[in-house]
């Protein structure tokens, strides 16, 4: 796997927007977490939310110092805010004192009312990029329309962006993406259950899962990227012998993304393509990109390199948006302890992205 070139702290042109998630959640906390650890990261970028609930959180870091929380005016102001400062633009009303670690359905309005304002300005290029902390489905649920039809956060923002192009949702496919330092992995189907995901590798769905990981992948490397597809069944099938979705499915569908220009391989066992595809200590890995079934394929082996580390990427929107890889963590939210580190590196790979993409 080629990383991206270390663009994480260059200039950037437009702001990049972060939401900060369920308010009773550890979101707004590793929001200011990120700020007080990584201040060179945060340079030039925003909170799209409520100011009380941001100097809230940040009273809960545990780190020295912390940082004055200023509301801004618009999102373009973010750019020429002084250094060691949380700038917040007051997109929904203001927030009441909510309960930490509890579910509740105006905090899953204003987590929804904050990424739509987010996802409609980084559709107007308004912001560079955005990243999203996590959302608690239940309640975004319970906060009623619009945001009940959404199960989270991609469809909401495959949803808006649809709307903003004239197009159906069908029409805006979108995969997930989940990412380290180490190993980059995208999902053919996500949250199906394993009966439903192997019904779901058809040749459409992972031609069109191939398709929109080389743009995406392209338009970041600066070339075509080095795809390798895992295979559905034990050593790829052993030829037949363990099933034959390899045969039936992938082999044909691999050639015409092959006759298309990709460069991919495959299918491989899925029990090792996944080392071969991770960077080594010299640098140097087989692939940029793993193309995996299902969920627990793809996820298991990033996340076993280290939960703190992975960064989910939503790919084929017409906008750069990244979010930790972890939820709301009810049990932790308002003890000052919540790790940022998932959304550090989530806004180190938005700000390499915007910068590749400048």
């Amino acid at each position: 796997m080629t990383p991206l070139n270390d663009l994480s702290t260059a200039p950037i042109q437009r702001p990049i927007v972060l939401t900060p998630g369920d308010p009773c959640g550890i979101g707004p906390e590793i929001v200011a977490g990120a700020w007080c650890l990584a201040p060179d990261l945060t340079q030039g970028c925003f909170v799209a939310g409520d100011v009380g609930l941001m100097r809230r959180a940040m009273a809960l870091v545990q780190t020295t110092p912390t940082f004055p929380v200023c509301e801004i005016e618009s999102a373009a102001e973010a750019l020429h805010v002084p250094p060691r400062c949380l700038p917040v633009l007051q997109v929904v009303p203001q927030a009441p004192v909510l309960p930490w670690g509890q579910i509740d359905a105006r905090a899953g309005r204003l987590a929804g009312e904050a990424v739509l304002w987010a996802t409609r300005a980084a559709l107007r290029r308004e912001v560079a990029a955005l990243v999203t902390a996590p959302l608690h489905k239940e309640a975004l649920h319970a906060a009623g329309a619009p945001y009940d039809q959404y199960p989270g956060h991609t469809e909401l923002l495959q949803a808006e962006a649809a709307r903003h192009q004239g197009v159906s949702v069908a029409q805006m496919p979108v995969r997930m993406m989940l990412a380290n330092d180490e190993l980059r992995t995208v999902l053919v189907s996500i949250h199906l259950s394993l009966r439903e995901a192997l019904e779901a590798v058809t040749h459409d769905r992972v031609l069109e899962t191939l398709r929109i990981t080389d743009a995406s992948l392209r338009a970041v490397l600066g070339r075509r990227p080095r795809i390798a597809v895992a295979g559905v069944n034990p050593h790829a099938g052993e030829g037949g012998l363990f099933g034959r979705e390899e045969i039936d499915i992938l082999q044909p569908c691999l050639a015409v993304a092959r006759q298309e220009g990709m460069d991919v391989h495959g299918p491989y066992a899925p029990d090792t393509v996944f080392m071969r595809a991770r960077l080594q200590p010299d640098g140097q890995s087989a692939f940029d990109a793993v193309i995996a079934m299902y969920h627990d394929q793809g996820l298991i082996p990033v996340k076993y390199l280290g939960v703190e580390k992975g960064v989910n990427v939503t790919l084929g929107l017409p906008l750069i948006r990244t979010s930790p890889d972890h939820g709301t963590a009810m049990d932790l939210a308002g003890k000052g302890v919540a790790d940022a580190s998932s959304l550090i590196h989530a806004l180190r790979m938005a700000r390499q992205m915007a910068s590749a993409a400048q």
